[in-house]
Order: C-alpha cells, then structure tokens, then sequence
C-alpha cells in the first residue's frame, strides 16, 4: 500500500492522480485496473492505483488524502463499498467522488443511502467502468 501525495489530484494529462481502489477479491481488483488502464481518457492524468483489500486500510488510506476517486467494491465480504463509501462521506470533509461496484441493479437505492457518486452493476463491463471513471475525473464527482 503506497500513501497517496497531497498534490496527487492534479488536473492536467502530464501528471498523475491517484484512485483508491477496495475490494477483499484480488481478481476483482485487477479486473477495475485492466478495464480503466494506465488513463480512464487521452485528456485525463494517468493513474496511480493505491489498492487496499480491508475495511479498516480503505478507510485509514482515504482518510490520508489525496485521492481523486474512490472505486469500491459492493460485495467485499465484513464491508462492503456501500458501509465504506456511508463512512467516509460522513466522517471526511470534502470526500472524493465514489463509485461503487454493485452486484444488481437494485442496489441503486442504496447507493442513494450510501451518498455514492456513481454504480456500475455486474457483470462489470470494461467499457462502463472506464467511462464512469473517467467522467467522475474530469467533474470531481457531480452526477
């Protein structure tokens, strides 16, 4: 786990920003990672993925700062992306922009609950997950 740089949220395609990326499923993981790729667009900085696999490391590594995005995993086991996302919009001021993976369509509502910015429901589309990432960059979070 490599802590975030306070300057990591920069705004031009030169530099780097970095996402937090949660889930307890090393595959899911890596499938977020390939679908984004090095940048989620040609006009946005490349990413610097910081990933944690625990409840209590993705709360304390968003809680260091520095992040443009939190990208969540709705079905990590103990805590899932919602619990998580609830957490921190609540517990940290100015909170990046959250997206949280979801098992079914259904769970919109509670992403409502859970004040995320976007869902993207399983089966994870590659192109979908890429686009709201990237659209999540570029607005800092305003759906």
């Amino acid at each position: 786990m490599t802590p975030a740089q306070p300057d990591a949220a920069a705004t031009t395609a030169t530099d780097v920003v970095d996402v937090l990326l949660y889930s307890d499923d090393v595959a899911t993981r890596e499938q977020v990672r390939r679908s984004v790729g090095r940048r989620a667009a040609a006009d946005l900085p490349r990413i610097r993925w910081t990933e944690t696999a625990t409840h209590e490391a993705a709360v304390a590594t968003a809680k260091q700062g520095g992040f443009a995005l939190l990208v969540l995993d709705g079905e990590a086991a103990r805590a899932g992306g919602m619990a998580v996302s609830r957490q921190l919009k609540n517990e940290m001021y100015k909170c990046p922009p959250v997206l949280v993976l979801t098992a079914r369509p259904q769970d919109a509502w509670l992403a409502t609950w859970a004040q995320v910015d976007a869902i993207v429901e399983s089966p994870l589309d590659p192109m979908r997950i890429q686009q709201e990432v990237a659209r999540l960059l570029r607005s800092g979070g305003a759906l």
